[in-house]
């Protein structure tokens, strides 16, 4: 005699570990041009000893794809774009929100304080805010799926 409980449980519990991974805020994202809503790279956000980094894995804006800081200064004065770290040791926050004092912009050579959280109302956008004082500029990244 099959047991369909059994069957409906696990079933229950693929389903609900799939919902589960599909709202983590790690994993890999599209960067919108919120001026233009062109693409402008692919920005790979991971976990390590529980504080958020992220660095430029892909720029996807034609004729950049080999961009180099040029307006950096210091070490990462001319330094490849890609592979740079854009987000450091940023910290978690209640209700899944992440703050920290470092985000990276290359294309500026500007750095912010920065909040950065998933859309309530749909897992597959990231909103990044930026903070410059007091003023604030916030993007939508999409969620790049493997």
């Amino acid at each position: 005699m099959i047991d369909y409980k059994k069957y409906i449980l696990v079933l229950f519990l693929v389903c609900f570990a799939n919902y589960v991974s599909a709202q983590s805020i790690f994993g890999k994202w599209k960067t919108i041009d919120d001026r233009t809503g062109n693409p402008k790279g692919i920005i790979n956000i991971y976990e390590k000893d529980g504080l958020m980094y992220g660095f430029v894995e892909k720029i996807l804006e034609e004729g950049k794809e080999n961009a180099t800081c040029h307006k950096c200064e210091g070490e990462l004065k001319n330094k490849p774009v890609v592979g740079m770290e854009i987000i450091t040791a940023a910290e978690k926050h209640g209700d899944g929100e992440w703050k920290g004092k470092r985000l990276f912009d290359p294309e500026q050579a500007m750095t912010f304080r920065c909040k950065i959280w998933l859309n309530p109302h749909n897992p597959n956008e990231l909103k990044v805010r930026g903070y410059l004082a007091f003023i604030y500029r916030t993007q939508t990244w999409l969620r790049v799926e493997d």
